[in-house]
């Protein structure tokens, strides 16, 4: 039984093999959760189905999700699309809904604000993008788009972030534009 847009939950069978996938990502890649333990994430991740449901919903997208941090004040993990580049599953689409809708003509299947709210996560903004450069290489091929600031969005403009020459730039187009190789990175609290 595959999880369903409108059924939030997963099966035994869909827990366990995402449960493993996480927790093999999550011991390979040490350097990115130095001294947070497995089993303390996992218990939270298994006292909250919605959580799972939205990590395999970014796992079936191509985010490979993992720890990066924790959120000393509300006391939640933070996981991140860790791809090496954008996550295919989400390309080829434009900022927001508006900028969908601007289209008169080729418009993309789909907007990345209303994925990342139908899978129960939110886009990183340009400072956790670069928090996510800091652990590794990332979008050395691809872009991600990411949080625009209101003042941007108000002219037409939808920030995107990518990393060329060993730096990470951040960019600016139409919020209505997409590309092959543009997607979104997601970031998921738990």
């Amino acid at each position: 039984m595959l999880a369903t847009k409108n059924q939030k939950t997963l099966s035994l069978e869909q827990q366990e093999e995402l449960l493993h996938t996480l927790k093999t990502r999550f011991e390979k890649n040490m350097d990115r959760h130095l001294g947070f333990h497995w089993a303390v994430v996992q218990a939270k991740l298994e006292a909250s189905p919605e959580k799972l449901w939205s990590l395999y919903e970014m796992e079936r997208t191509g985010g490979e999700p993992d720890v990066v941090g924790f959120d000393d004040t509300a006391g939640h993990y933070l996981f991140f699309d860790c791809a090496a580049e954008s996550p295919k599953g989400r390309r080829s689409i434009c900022y927001d809904r508006e900028g969908l809708e601007s289209r008169k003509e080729h418009a993309p299947e789909n907007n990345a604000l209303d994925m990342a709210a139908a899978m129960g996560i939110d886009l990183l903004t340009e400072q956790q993008y670069r928090q996510l450069q800091q652990l590794g290489n990332f979008d050395l091929k691809t872009s991600s788009w990411v949080q625009t600031p209101h003042g941007i969005r108000k002219l037409g403009g939808a920030l995107f972030c990518d990393r060329r020459y060993d730096h990470v730039f951040t960019y600016h187009n139409g919020a209505q534009s997409y590309y092959a190789a543009r997607a979104f990175r997601g970031l998921l609290k738990v």
